[in-house]
């Protein structure tokens, strides 16, 4: 075995260590620092690798942290099954530092608790069909699941999966999935956004795109995030969408997107050719198949309240500072 492959796993033990004597063990840094026989600046080191790696996962009780009446507000006004709001930092979002912490903030906690409403789903439903998106948010959520277990359970992406190659690409998410909780792990074969209409017609035509959109629409619960329309999406970060396609969606009407179905204000998709070439779940097919909408940054707030008058979604997951922005809109 090469000699990196020797120091990886040493340092995947010292970080499971590390965070058992922490987390389970009750010491504390400094004990911990010394019955491994490393610094205490290592020990810090090691506790935040096991957090963002996903070795260690925190669950809160969401009941706990004072937004239920929004959460109430939301739900009643757009007839969800449920709403969940994360805690809010009640930062100046018009300061530079405030949005920089509020955006990672709201990343890391709209996907933990997405991950805790997962944990509660599998315990119910062991052979469960779970939908997935992608996005910052659901890679997010795949970290949070240390200690799942659901080997029945199937993960199935409900849309496009071979796009641009990153730790939260429709590929990558679902399969992140199928590890962390050892089920299994399918994908929509497909391109995100096919070349043409005809190309669509010919994607969607092959027997192993109809069996995994099939897949899809049996899901138990999908969860996706919602894409506002702006430089800074994810869509333009990727090179998924061209700057002239975004002027030219903008002019539609078009003010975000789920599963690359563009919508307006109201929720309707918009009439443009991206939205005939775009392959997965439409906004009726995820209402069918119990879709979660995932919100994480205010700067989603327009793009939110139009994905809630979609009806396309039966619950929602939010952070608590976009929600109080919301709440006060509806």
């Amino acid at each position: 075995m090469p000699q990196h492959r020797d120091d990886a796993l040493e340092d995947e033990m010292l970080i499971a260590r590390a965070a058992w004597l922490y987390y389970v063990g009750g010491l504390n840094q400094e004990a911990a620092a010394k019955r491994l026989g490393i610094t205490r600046a290592r020990v810090n080191k090691l506790l935040q690798d096991a957090r963002e790696t996903g070795v260690v996962s925190i669950t809160i009780n969401p009941t706990n942290v004072g937004l239920l009446p929004v959460e109430d507000a939301i739900r009643d006004k757009f007839g969800l099954d449920f709403c969940i709001c994360t805690p809010a930092l009640g930062f100046d979002r018009n300061g530079g530092e405030a949005r920089d912490i509020l955006k990672d903030f709201a990343f890391r906690a709209v996907g933990a608790a997405a991950a805790a409403h997962l944990r509660s789903h599998l315990a119910e439903r062991e052979d469960a069909v779970i939908g997935t998106g992608w996005g910052r948010t659901l890679q997010q959520m795949t970290l949070q699941l240390a200690g799942v277990r659901a080997p029945r359970a199937r993960f199935i992406s409900v849309m496009g999966s071979l796009t641009a190659n990153s730790a939260y690409n429709p590929f990558e998410v679902v399969h992140a999935f199928a590890r962390a909780t050892g089920g299994e792990g399918f994908v929509l074969p497909v391109p995100f956004i096919a070349d043409s209409v005809e190309d669509r017609k010919v994607l969607l035509a092959q027997r192993s795109v109809q069996q995994a959109l099939q897949l899809g629409r049996s899901a138990s619960v999908a969860y996706i995030s919602i894409g506002e329309l702006t430089e800074d999406s994810l869509l333009r970060r990727q090179k998924m969408l061209t700057a002239e396609e975004v002027v030219e969606l903008r002019a539609a009407g078009a003010v975000g997107d789920t599963n690359g179905i563009f919508f307006d204000d109201d929720g309707h998709a918009v009439d443009h050719p991206l939205n005939q070439r775009t392959l997965a779940l439409g906004l009726g097919e995820l209402r069918k198949a119990n879709a979660v909408g995932l919100i994480a940054g205010q700067s989603k707030l327009r793009a939110a309240h139009a994905f809630l008058k979609s009806g396309a979604g039966k619950g929602l997951i939010i952070d608590g500072d976009t929600a109080l922005l919301l709440v006060k809109q509806i």
